[in-house]
């Protein structure tokens, strides 16, 4: 995977004189709308923004993400014309550092109304192995001025190459795999929808209320389902859990580390067999996006099982769920097994 095919800004630039009039072709959200001009033209760089963005937005919103689904956010290419459409939004929500064409096009595109959800909430730096404390009972104030970096940390992040999660000096922009941290996020969108289209101020603030709530009760599910288990270990070949594991008191080891492509190295294979031996670790998690090959020859060589852990970046047919609240449901009970749930 070439995690570095950034579009050069005279790309960029001159693909949004050639997409400017292609909006109305460019998804099927937008042709839904139709005729229907009075919809806030929104934008979503992927699933979790798209999937706030329509919970929030509700009926006021016309919502058009540029990852479809089965494509791996991390790989996304634009096209000229998703470049123009980006510039003809009304509002644009992306997480800054996951997609870095989608970075660059965003910064040419002149949209007022532009919000990245990383600065929404905090963000930490969190490695292929990521030792969990839970934070489930903690004041998110309290929380936020032990890791109050976010700002800091988020701009070293994204000097990179775009993709440096999780390694030294990068920031993990997994957030929303922590329904507390996605709810975080969700009330920043809304606040931002509110001041973006003041006539639907009360409906969005409205549809945060009742999705935070929803989000609150899978934090209550998470933390009563995962309180006793047999091990707190869990190896999966993409470091995505680092927010979960964290905020669950959980340990996950990465295979290869947060790029869910990568090839590991010999010496983290013998490593991880010292792990699950030690932790009595039983699962090897793979995703639904990427290879679960990795997954499968470790899984062999050790003896474990093999599961699904959805990093939820996208919703396919091959998915545990409908959406969100669905999948992250069926990575609760994957988990429960894998970590022998009392």
């Amino acid at each position: 995977m070439n995690v570095r095919r950034l579009i050069p800004t005279t790309a960029v630039a001159g693909a949004v004189v050639l997409g400017l009039t292609a909006l109305s072709a460019c998804s099927t959200s937008d042709a839904a709308d139709g005729g229907n001009g009075d919809k806030l033209k929104v934008t979503a760089s992927f699933y979790p923004m798209q999937f706030l963005a329509e919970r929030i937005g509700g009926e006021h919103v016309a919502v058009t993400s540029l990852t479809k689904p089965g494509v791996e956010p991390h790989d996304l290419e634009l096209t000229p014309r998703q470049i123009g459409s980006i510039s003809e939004s009304d509002y644009v929500l992306y997480l800054k550092g996951i997609q870095p064409a989608v970075d660059d096009a965003i910064k040419q595109s002149g949209v007022k109304n532009t919000v990245d959800a990383a600065t929404l909430t905090t963000l930490e730096n969190h490695g292929a192995e990521v030792s969990g404390h839970d934070h489930g009972h903690e004041g998110e104030e309290e929380h936020a001025d032990e890791h109050g970096h976010e700002e800091e940390a988020h701009e070293e992040h994204s000097e990179g190459d775009g993709h440096n999660h999780g390694e030294e000096g990068g920031a993990d922009p997994h957030i929303w795999l922590d329904p507390v941290k996605y709810a975080e996020v969700a009330k920043g969108v809304g606040k931002s929808l509110e001041k973006a289209d003041p006539d639907h101020a009360a409906d969005y603030k409205k549809n945060t209320e009742a999705l935070v709530g929803e989000l609150n009760k899978l934090n209550t599910a998470y933390e009563t389902g995962l309180k006793n288990t047999a091990t707190k270990t869990f190896i999966t070949t993409h470091s995505a859990f680092g927010y979960l594991a964290e905020r669950y008191g959980l340990t996950q080891q990465g295979i290869a580390g947060i790029d869910p492509e990568a090839e590991p190295t010999p010496a983290r294979i013998q490593e991880l067999h010292t792990v699950a031996e030690k932790e009595k670790a039983t699962t090897v998690f793979f995703e639904t996006l990427a290879s679960d090959r990795t997954a499968k020859t470790l899984a062999k060589d050790t003896g474990l099982k093999t599961g699904v852990l959805d990093p939820l970046e996208g919703i396919t047919k091959k998915s545990q769920g409908a959406d969100y609240i669905e999948v992250m449901e069926s990575n609760l009970t994957a988990l429960q097994k894998a970590l022998g749930a009392k």
